[in-house]
């Protein structure tokens, strides 16, 4: 390299990083921002991949009044944020694997399964307020500029908004979203959330000794050899330690003295305890499904349709136990039995893609293809995938709907290439007379 390339190349480095480099209002640090992402860019990032989250995680459980409780908490430390202007938006997941996320712009999620773990209204807001913190130091948007995934959100803000075929936007929208999700955050990053949610906790009138509560739990899970509900839940995503339960232990002593056994900050475990009643109620239930998940995922497909069945009769009103069943019975080849069950989840909880995807499928094994048109259009709107693409390209071709089925297969075959849907897909669409 001779001097001049090595000055310029310097040069260009410099501008590169002087240029990259600002400083985020609410936490203080220099990031690197090799692009700036706007406000308004994190919201609708936010917004496009909120509702492919909820999906991927068994829809939103289907309790308005817990919905409308959880919210009510998110929105009370969403008023006293350091970004107090986003659209917060905070919602329950049915998983359950203990787990709470936030995407770019204030969209926010617990899950069923970390929600029943909790006593007080006030570990509630310790874990929504973390997230909101999470949101306000923009942790989410600085893992994007320093991976591959800002091209990503990028394309995806730039696509056709609605979107809601098997097309390019749909693909984009689904990768950012799991990727968002499956991002581990530092250590740095979780004790920086810390703070600020324990700031937010006092500003709302909550016991910062709320959040002290919940991370001893958490400690006590990592040190009784953790479960592995929390590895793949939490834990993965949050990292958890004994020093960062001792840092935030010390951060409530040294910056709020005054709550300690101060009655204007509360704990509130009677309206928690209430909002989640019907979620105890059930926790039995559920734990039998997430055994015959299990048994399923190892192959067990009848000893896994009998937990199924033990899941639905402890509770009959859970829409994913039904739905759960209702896809066993489907592997197992008892079309009539999964349809029955897949109905009755279709009725108690519409907005889940994988209830109408195993229904679809049933009533096209079962010739009542418009009833599987329907369905599967129903499906693909909550969540484009594969598997609803190629069954309703066949619905739009038994129902005698051919240009709908050809684009629709073609969309399939250059999705997936090299697998078995794929060339399935692309041998139809030949059939039909395309390319």
């Amino acid at each position: 390299m001779n001097i001049r390339n090595g000055i310029f190349l310097a040069l260009l480095v410099l501008t590169l990083f002087a240029g990259g480099c600002a400083v985020n209002p609410v936490t203080g640090r220099s990031e690197l921002a090799l692009m700036q992402v706007s406000t308004q860019e994190e919201v609708d990032i936010g917004q496009k991949t909120f509702p492919q989250v909820i999906q991927q995680m068994g829809g939103e459980y289907p309790d308005p009044a817990l919905a409308a409780y959880v919210n009510r908490v998110g929105q009370r430390l969403g008023r006293v944020s350091a970004r107090s202007d986003l659209p917060y938006q905070f919602k329950v997941v049915n998983d359950s694997s203990p787990n709470a996320f936030a995407l770019p712009g204030g969209f926010i999620a617990v899950s069923r399964g970390l929600l029943v773990n909790m006593e007080n209204e006030a570990q509630l807001a310790a874990v929504l307020g973390h997230e909101v913190g999470h949101v306000d130091a923009r942790h989410s948007v600085q893992g994007m500029q320093r991976g591959t995934l800002l091209n990503v959100g990028m394309a995806v803000l730039s696509g056709v908004a609605g979107d809601t075929g098997l097309g390019t936007l749909a693909q984009q929208a689904g990768g950012l979203a799991a990727n968002l999700i499956d991002k581990s955050y530092s250590r740095d990053q979780e004790r920086e959330s810390d703070a600020l949610g324990i700031d937010y906790m006092v500003r709302s009138g909550y016991d910062p000794q709320g959040a002290i509560q919940l991370q001893e739990f958490f400690y006590r899970k990592i040190e009784g050899g953790a479960e592995p509900m929390w590895l793949t839940g939490l834990f993965r995503s949050h990292p958890f330690s004994k020093e960062r339960l001792d840092a935030n232990r010390d951060y409530v002593r040294r910056q709020y003295p005054q709550t300690l056994n101060n009655p204007n900050y509360s704990l509130l475990p009677q309206p928690l305890q209430q909002a989640t009643a019907r979620l105890r109620s059930v926790k039995g239930a559920y734990e039998l499904y997430d055994e015959a998940r299990k048994l399923e995922g190892q192959g067990n497909l009848s000893g896994a349709v009998a937990s199924y069945l033990k899941a639905a009769a402890a509770a009959p009103e859970e829409s994913l136990i039904l739905t759960g069943l209702g896809m066993a019975y489907l592997k197992a080849e008892d079309t009539q039995s999964a349809r029955r069950h897949l109905q009755k989840a279709a009725q108690l909880q519409p907005e889940y893609f994988l209830t109408r995807l195993g229904l679809g499928y049933a009533y096209l094994q079962g010739g009542q293809n418009p009833q599987a048109v329907s369905e599967l259009e129903a499906s693909m709107k909550l969540l484009p995938t594969l598997q609803g693409a190629y069954l309703l390209a066949e619905g739009y071709e038994k129902t005698g709907q051919r240009q709908k089925a050809l684009s629709l297969y073609q969309d399939v075959a250059k999705a997936d290439p090299n697998g078995k849907l794929g060339q399935a897909a692309a041998k139809r669409a030949q059939a039909l007379g395309g390319r």
